[in-house]
C-alpha cells in the first residue's frame, strides 16, 4: 500500500514537472515569434502556455496574460486582447499599463461603460497620460456620436469583398472604372499564412466596372509588384501610371520593416518594383504611400526618428524640382500625435484623410479631416459616424472630384479581419423657387430673371406659363436677383443662402409694377381728416423709395383718391394734400423731386376692379366701378364699406421712362 502511494506521488510530481515544461517550452517560443512580430503564431503558443498554467501560480498567469493581450493588440483583435488584459489584470499584472488597453480594447469593443471605467482607474495611477485622458473623452463622447449620425451613406461592399481581409482601396489614378485592393484571399500568391495574422500573404487584386456599371470579379494583378510577402496598400501618380505600395517583407529569425517600393505601367502591365529609399534608417516603418493632387509629395507613414511620437505622417518630395530632391517633411504635430497616425489619402478639395488614435474618438482607427487655411494651419475633424465605427476605420479612396468612394473597416468582425466599404455623401440641394406677378395681377410668363452671385454667378432665365420658376443655390453664397418683364418695372430681391449640409428650399417672389396703369401703394395710412402719413405707412413708402432706385429713368404721378362721403371740395383739398405728403416723404428720402407729381382726384376716379379684386370680394364682378350709386344699390353696409375702403387709396402711375436717360 505504501509502495502504490510513493508510486502515485512521483507520478504526480513528474506530471507537474512535465506541465511546467510544457508552459515554459510554449511561453520561449511565443517569445520567439512575438520578437519577430509573428504575433498571431506568438498568441497561439502563450494561450497554449496560460492554460497549463496553474490558477494559483497569478503573477506567472498575469505575464503570459499580458503577453497575450499584447500580441492580440498589435494584430488588431480587439475581442480577444480585452479577454487577455482582464486576466492579466485579474491576475494582478504589476504593470498599470493593462489597465490602459484593456479600455482600449473595450472602447474598440463598443462597451463604452466597462472602458470608462478602466480609463479612470488608470488615470488615478497615471493623472497626466494624455493617451488615457484622449481615451476616457472617447468613451464618453462615442455613444453620442452614434445617436447622431452625419449624412454619409456607408455599406458594406458585396463586390470587393472576398473570404478573407479586404483592404486599402484605391481608384488608378483618375480612372473610375478600376480599383485595386489589398487582399488575403486564398488566390493570393504563396501557401504560407502570415505569423503576424494567420492569414495568407496579401496581395493586390484588381478589378473593373462592366457595361453595367458594377464591378467584376477581382483578379490578381499578374505582375512582380505580388510577391511571397505581404503586398498591399497601394497610391497612384493622378495620371495612374506609376503605382506606390507597401512590401512587408518576413524573415524567420529577426524582424523586417515594412518599405515603400513603386511600379511603373506599360500598356496595361506593371513593371518591376523597385523599393522607394527614403532614409537610410533600416530600423524603421515606411508605410500607407498617398501621392498628393499635384502628384509632387509622396505621404506616407513612419516611426522615423524626428516624429511626435508612435508612428507620424509624413512627406517626401517627388516632383521635377531638382532644388527640393530628397526632402522630406514630418506634417507637425497639428497633425501628428503621440499616437499612430496612418493611412493618408486625398479628398476631391485636396483635403487630407488620414486614420488616428491620438484624437478623440469611437474607437480603434478612427477617419479624420484635415484642412489647411492660411497655409500653415490645419484644422482636423474626426468624420463621425457612420464613416467612424467602435473598430478600426482607414483606407479611404474617392472617386476623382466626388464625395463618394470606399474604405476599409474590421468593424464587426472578431477576428479582426479587415471589409471594404463603400461610401458617398449625399448631395446638398438648396432651391429657391418663387413667381413673376403683376401687382394686383396675375402671373407674367414673359418674365425672366437675372441672378449674380458673389461666387461669380452670373446668369438669367426665363419663368414657366404659370410665371413660377425654380434655380438651385450653392449654400453659403449670397446673391442679388432682378425680375424684369417688357412693360413693367424692375424689381430687385436678395438672398444669402444657408451654409449648412442640409436640403433648403427658399422663396422670393417678384410684384411687378405696370408702366400704363395705376399701381396701388398698399397699406398707405393717414391721420383722421388729415394729410398726416402715420408709422405704418413707412414700410410701404420704404418700398417704393427702392423701387424709384432701381429704376432711376422713371418718373411718377402720386394719385391720393377719397370715397364720396364729405364735400367735393373738401375732398380735393384732403386727397391733393396727402399726395403732396407721400411726394414729400420720398424727396426727404433721397428721390428727385422732379421725377414726382403729386395729384388729389378727391373723388372723381372711382376704382375700377380687377379680377383678383373679384375673387376676393365676391359680391364684385371684374369692371364694376365703384361710383356713389353702385355702392348705394349694394345689399349690405358691411359690402358698401368694403368699396368705400376701396376708392380711398394712394397709387402711382408711371408718366415717363426716359428720364436723364440721354444726359
Amino acid at each position: 500500500m505504501h509502495r502504490n502511494i510513493y508510486y502515485i506521488f512521483i507520478t504526480l510530481l513528474l506530471s507537474i514537472a512535465a506541465v511546467a515544461c510544457s508552459s515554459e517550452k510554449a511561453i520561449r517560443k511565443g517569445d520567439k515569434f512575438a520578437a519577430i512580430m509573428e504575433y498571431h503564431e506568438a498568441a497561439k503558443e502563450y494561450k497554449k502556455a496560460y492554460r497549463q498554467i496553474s490558477p494559483k501560480e497569478r503573477p506567472k498567469r498575469a505575464e503570459v496574460a499580458w503577453k497575450m493581450g499584447e500580441c492580440y493588440r498589435k494584430g488588431n483583435s480587439a475581442v480577444f486582447a480585452a479577454a487577455a488584459y482582464q486576466n492579466a489584470v485579474r491576475y494582478g499584472y504589476p504593470d498599470s499599463t493593462a489597465l490602459l488597453y484593456l479600455a482600449d480594447a473595450l472602447l474598440e469593443k463598443g462597451d463604452y461603460k466597462a472602458s470608462e471605467k478602466n480609463y479612470r482607474a488608470f488615470l488615478e495611477k497615471a493623472q497626466d497620460n494624455r493617451m488615457a485622458q484622449i481615451g476616457l473623452q472617447s468613451a464618453m463622447q462615442s455613444a453620442e456620436w452614434k445617436k447622431n449620425p452625419n449624412r454619409y451613406i456607408v455599406k458594406k461592399s458585396k463586390e470587393l469583398n472576398g473570404q478573407r481581409s479586404d483592404y486599402c482601396p484605391a481608384y488608378v489614378g483618375e480612372d473610375t472604372t478600376m480599383i485595386v485592393t489589398t487582399t488575403t484571399r486564398k488566390e493570393a500568391t504563396g501557401d504560407e499564412l502570415s505569423g503576424i495574422t494567420g492569414q495568407k500573404h496579401a496581395d493586390i487584386f484588381m478589378t473593373k466596372l462592366d457595361e453595367k456599371g458594377k464591378w467584376q470579379k477581382s483578379e490578381k494583378i499578374e505582375s512582380d509588384v505580388n510577391s511571397e510577402f505581404e503586398d498591399g496598400a497601394c497610391a497612384f501618380t493622378p495620371d495612374g501610371k506609376v503605382m506606390y505600395f507597401t512590401r512587408c517583407v518576413t524573415d524567420p529569425h529577426y524582424p523586417r520593416y515594412a518599405a515603400i517600393y513603386k511600379s511603373s505601367r506599360s500598356d496595361a502591365s506593371w513593371g518591376k518594383p523597385e523599393q522607394v529609399v527614403i532614409t537610410r534608417d533600416t530600423l524603421s516603418l515606411y508605410a500607407h504611400p498617398a501621392v498628393s493632387p499635384d502628384g509632387e509629395w509622396l505621404y506616407f507613414t513612419s516611426n522615423m526618428a524626428g516624429g511626435c511620437g508612435g508612428l507620424d505622417l509624413w512627406r517626401f518630395y517627388i516632383g521635377p524640382s531638382r532644388a527640393m530632391e530628397g526632402i522630406i517633411e514630418n506634417l507637425g504635430p497639428m497633425i501628428n500625435t503621440d499616437g499612430d497616425e496612418q493611412f493618408p489619402s486625398f479628398g476631391p478639395k485636396g483635403e487630407l484623410f488620414f486614420s488616428s488614435d491620438g484624437y478623440p474618438g469611437m474607437g480603434g482607427l478612427d477617419i479624420f479631416c484635415a484642412t489647411l487655411f492660411n497655409d500653415t494651419l490645419w484644422n482636423v475633424t474626426n468624420m463621425g459616424a457612420p464613416l467612424n465605427s467602435n473598430g478600426d476605420d482607414f483606407g479611404m479612396t474617392f472617386a476623382p472630384g466626388l464625395y463618394r468612394g470606399f474604405f476599409s473597416s474590421n468593424r464587426g468582425d472578431a477576428r479582426g479581419w479587415d471589409h471594404i466599404y463603400s461610401f458617398f455623401l449625399p448631395e446638398t440641394v438648396h432651391m429657391l423657387r418663387g413667381w413673376i406677378y403683376e401687382k394686383d395681377g396675375y402671373e407674367l410668363p414673359e418674365g425672366v430673371i437675372y441672378m449674380i452671385g458673389d461666387d461669380g454667378t452670373n446668369s438669367s432665365f426665363g419663368v414657366m406659363k404659370d410665371g413660377s420658376y425654380s434655380v438651385r443655390v450653392t449654400p453659403g453664397v449670397k446673391y442679388v436677383l432682378l425680375g424684369t418683364c417688357k412693360g413693367y418695372l424692375n424689381s430687385m430681391q436678395e438672398l444669402t443662402a444657408d451654409s449648412v449640409e442640409e436640403n433648403r428650399e427658399y422663396q422670393l417672389d417678384f410684384e411687378l409694377a405696370s408702366i400704363t396703369k395705376p399701381v396701388l401703394i398698399d397699406n398707405i395710412f393717414y391721420e383722421y381728416d388729415k394729410a398726416t402719413l402715420t408709422a405704418e405707412s413707412t414700410a410701404s413708402l420704404n418700398e417704393l423709395v427702392k423701387l424709384l432706385e432701381l429704376n432711376p429713368n422713371v418718373t411718377i404721378e402720386l394719385g391720393s383718391h377719397c370715397d364720396f362721403r364729405g364735400s367735393d371740395n373738401y375732398n380735393q383739398r384732403l386727397s391733393q394734400a396727402r399726395a403732396e405728403s407721400v411726394v414729400e416723404y420720398l424727396t426727404a428720402a433721397g428721390i428727385e423731386k422732379e421725377r414726382l407729381t403729386a395729384a388729389g382726384y378727391g373723388e372723381e376716379s372711382p376704382k375700377v376692379i380687377t379680377k383678383k379684386l373679384s375673387e376676393k370680394h365676391t359680391f364684385l364682378k371684374e369692371g364694376d366701378l365703384l361710383t356713389e350709386e353702385f355702392i348705394d344699390a349694394l345689399d349690405t353696409e358691411e359690402q358698401k364699406e368694403v368699396c368705400h375702403a376701396l376708392n380711398r387709396r394712394t397709387e402711382f402711375q408711371v408718366l415717363r421712362t426716359t428720364y436723364k436717360l440721354y444726359e
